[in-house]
């Protein structure tokens, strides 16, 4: 067998993950992160993280929310860094590692605990870190969380939970334009490159969005914006198979129930 260079996988772990689209349905969410409004699953970063990675390495997350992919990371013995501009939702990734820590039941080494930045990603070039390995986030949808009429979104705000991410200026799930919202983004994956050291992946998991009765191809377009800076390699169709079925435009219009995400391969390359 040719020298495996990526990950610390068999051919086998290795072969499954290649195919173009799985079925994760994430565990019940831990009371400390439900104040979160769109967390991101620890059990899918970590798959990730294991095929695009080798042990000891270093992955990056830019907008780390509760701190997902730090936990992933930990339990796959890798580096890990996390970015979040939200203070509260940084306090509670600290939280959450600590805990996780200590459930583990022996001493840590200290090259895996993760760095947690409360701070603004498009920063992340001074923040003075190391050379990363593998980026892996999920970026808000646009400003959908704003979006009023959700079910979801009333039963969040009557439990006290947030609905958005928050009131910052600087937060691009604040941007109304949608074309705006695109650039912003993207500029800021696009400052990460320095960072990346040569030939690492970045991996960006999107949906495309419903907005007034409309498709925005979210997705596509930071795909085909971000080829400009990274080789676009693949994607990989993340499916969420049990959630309930609502009877959108029933008996009048085509409104689908859509139960998938785009998981975007990039890679940094010459």
């Amino acid at each position: 067998m040719p020298l495996n260079r990526l990950n610390d996988l068999e051919p086998r772990e290795w072969l499954k993950f290649q195919k173009s689209w799985f079925t994760h349905n994430p565990p019940p969410r831990k009371k400390g992160v439900l104040q979160h409004p769109a967390k991101f699953p620890e059990t899918l970063a970590e798959e990730f993280i294991r095929f695009f990675t080798k042990k000891d390495q270093t992955v990056l997350d830019p907008m780390v929310g509760t701190g997902s992919t730090l936990i992933a990371a930990l339990r796959s013995s890798r580096r890990s860094i996390g970015i979040e501009l939200n203070s509260k939702y940084a306090a509670i990734a600290r939280e959450i590692v600590e805990e996780e820590i200590g459930s583990r039941g022996k001493r840590l080494p200290k090259k895996y605990r993760p760095q947690i930045f409360n701070d603004d990603a498009s920063n992340a070039v001074n923040l003075n870190l190391p050379s990363i390995d593998y980026v892996i986030t999920s970026p808000p949808y646009w400003d959908m969380l704003r979006m009023r009429g959700s079910e979801t979104q009333k039963k969040r705000q009557s439990a006290g939970l947030d609905v958005f991410y928050s009131d910052d200026a600087r937060d691009v799930g604040n941007i109304a334009d949608y074309e705006s919202f695109v650039e912003q983004l993207c500029r800021i994956y696009e400052s990460l490159r320095p960072l990346l050291k040569d030939k690492a992946y970045l991996t960006i998991i999107v949906k495309n969005v419903k907005k007034g009765g409309k498709i925005y191809p979210l997705a596509w377009d930071i795909a085909r914006r971000l080829s400009k800076t990274y080789t676009l390699k693949d994607e990989k169709i993340w499916v969420q198979d049990n959630q309930r079925l609502a009877p959108y435009g029933l008996n009048s219009a085509w409104v689908s129930n859509t139960f998938h995400h785009y998981c975007l391969q990039f890679r940094k390359e010459e």
